[in-house]
């Protein structure tokens, strides 16, 4: 009796070799004031501006009331969609009332 015979199965290659596409470009965004500042530089500013305490007025959240910290603050904003819309709110409000005292010379 003879065993059949097949021919030897092709190795895979460990990826295929595909051409990729350049990562697409960010739509510019002209009308945006938020677009290029980070969660970081706005939490930093608010917190210069207002201190902790009076952030942690403006936006009772626990990371500003109980020993905020930027880090604390940022993973919290960054899980919680509702709380960085409130703190990009502020830090637009807060623009918009220095560039009010710039424009009075206050």
């Amino acid at each position: 009796m003879t065993t059949p015979t097949h021919p030897p199965e092709p190795v895979p290659s460990a990826a295929p070799s595909e051409a990729q596409a350049p990562a697409p470009q960010p739509a510019p965004q002209p009308r945006n004031p938020l677009h290029g500042i980070t969660l970081e530089a706005m939490v930093r500013a608010l917190s210069e501006h207002y201190g902790w305490p009076g952030l942690g007025q403006q936006i009772p959240v626990r990371c500003f009331l109980v020993d905020p910290s930027v880090g604390s603050s940022l993973k919290f904003l960054r899980k919680t969609p509702w709380a960085r819309e409130k703190v990009e709110s502020l830090y637009l409000f807060m623009l918009r009332e220095q560039k009010r005292s710039a424009a009075h010379g206050r």
